[in-house]
Formats: structure tokens, sequence, C-alpha cells
């Protein structure tokens, strides 16, 4: 059973910079095809980011050269840097990780962190 804890939101000015953190524990981080999505009250959530096993990374075209998802296997733990940010991405942030155990994917979900971004 993998937990993980997201770290990093807060309050910025449009045009800022924050680095969102999610360590994982009590599975087998590397082999963890991990994400970041976000939610806003009444929408759903949305995926922003993802990170494979391999290193590949995808993003939402609304983030794409603003948004940087990385990840350190040492430390267990998956980043998303967001530069430039806008009013927009105010949201909720949450960190996902998702792994084959004995046939079956297992999905993880962290408690989310709230990024508010002002004009």
């Amino acid at each position: 059973q993998a937990q993980l804890v997201e770290s990093g939101g807060g309050l910025v000015q449009a045009g800022g910079s924050l680095r969102l953190s999610c360590a994982a524990s009590g599975s087998t981080f590397s082999i963890m095809t991990m994400r970041w999505y976000r939610q806003t009250p009444g929408k759903q959530r949305e995926l922003v980011a993802t990170i494979s096993s391999d290193g590949s990374t995808t993003y939402v075209d609304t983030v794409k050269g603003r948004f940087s998802i990385s990840r350190d296997n040492a430390k267990s733990t998956v980043y998303l840097q967001m530069n430039n940010l806008e009013p927009e991405d105010t949201a909720a942030y949450y960190c996902n990780g998702q792994r084959w155990v004995g046939g079956i994917l297992r999905t993880y979900w962290g408690q989310g962190t709230q990024v508010t971004v002002s004009s």
C-alpha cells in the first residue's frame, strides 16, 4: 500500500512560481507512473502532467511550456515545477500514483495541496 503526501502549495501572484512535491512511501516508487491532477469546486478533476517509470512526460495543453514534472527515485518523490502561473491555475493539486500489483492496477492518491494564484 503506497502513501502519497503532497506539499508546496500556497498563494502566489500571477507570473510567479511554485514547486509542488509528492513523497511516496510503502511501495516501489521507481516502477510507478506518477501524475498530477488539479480540481476546482464544481469541476471534474483534470489531468495536468504524467511521468512514467522511464521518465517520459506528457502535459495538458494549457500548461505546456510553463509546468515541468520530474521525479527523484532515490527520494521516492515526484515534483511539479510551475512557472508563469496564471489565475486559471488556481486549484487543489493532487498527486496520483499507479502500478501493477499481481495483475491488478493499483491507484493511490495524495490528500491534495491548494494553489492560489492572485491577479
